[in-house]
Formats: C-alpha cells, structure tokens, sequence
C-alpha cells in the first residue's frame, strides 16, 4: 500500500546492509547526569531525573543522524508549543516528515515502537498542523505530510538499533 509521499516502508539496521547498517558505529558516548528535582516523599530527598532524559536525547540525536543519512533535511528538532512537542521536523523530497522518536534500553515494556498509541498519533497529526502554520513563509513547497516514528533500541551491550516506521499516520 503506498502513501502519497511514497511507499510506506518499514526500516530496520538488524539485517546485514539495511539503510540503517551504513550508519557509522558510534563511539562510547559518556552522558553526565546532572538535573535533579525534589522527592515526593520527603522535601530533602533528591532523585535524579537526568538518566531518561539522556538516552531519550542520545535517541533523538541518533535518529536525526539517521535521518540525514538516508537523505532527509531536517528543519527543527524538539519544537514546542501550548500543544505539545515534535521530536524531528524533516523533508523527504516534498514531503514534510513529523518524526516521533521513542528510546528504551531494554526490550522489558515492549519496542520503542509500541509506544506510540493512536492518541499520540493524533496529537503528532495535531501539532503538525500547529508547526505548519508556524512555519508557513519557510515551507512553501510541502506536497504532503506524514508522520514517522523511529525507535531506538540502546541495550547495555552492542550497537543501538534503529526502526524506521514510515507514514504511520494519516
């Protein structure tokens, strides 16, 4: 079944010379967790609230790398409005690409992928309409809209993997 902005395809670096496979192997990356909010418990406990920040990030830093390597421009990344936020704003060809990207380091709650439910769907198809109109004296050529995800699985050990679900949303 296509798209109007193409084939939906399903993308993923766990076969041998897949899109993603050409990525460069990334050298150990250190992330230094320094955010902190108070506890709920007591007022002078402190839990760190930096760690899923940093691989949520790592993730969105892998993905537009990706991105760009499979010959999309990226616009903007982590846009935000009264709405909500987009991850990755890109454009493949003519075709604007809101891209959600989803982080886990363990397979324990299910693929990155799983996570994005209809309602967040939604909500993406929403705030592609906020950023549009945000934008509109910059994207003037936009054929289309369609709307990404990627997931990244980061485990412990060995290469983090990529999974590009293309036009999952109408």
């Amino acid at each position: 079944m296509g798209s109007p902005c193409g084939p939906v395809l399903h993308r993923s670096d766990r076969r041998p010379g897949g899109p993603a496979a050409s990525l460069p192997r990334s050298t150990t990356e250190v992330v230094k967790v320094t955010d902190s909010v108070p506890g709920s418990a007591r007022p002078d406990e402190v839990i760190k609230a930096g760690v899923a920040n940093a691989v949520g990030a790592y993730g969105e830093r892998l993905a537009a790398r990706y991105l760009t390597e499979v010959g999309m421009t990226i616009l903007d990344r982590n846009w935000r409005c009264d709405q909500g936020e987009i991850d990755i704003v890109a454009m493949d060809d003519g075709c604007l690409v809101i891209v959600e990207v989803k982080t886990r380091r363990s397979l324990s709650f299910g693929s990155p992928v799983e996570a994005v439910t209809a309602v967040k769907a939604a909500r993406l198809r929403r705030l592609a309409g906020c950023w549009i109109a945000d934008h509109r004296s910059l994207i003037d050529s936009v054929a289309d809209v369609r709307i990404d995800v990627i997931g990244i699985l980061r485990p412990t050990r060995g290469p983090a993997q990529v999974e590009h679900l293309v036009a999952v949303a109408a």
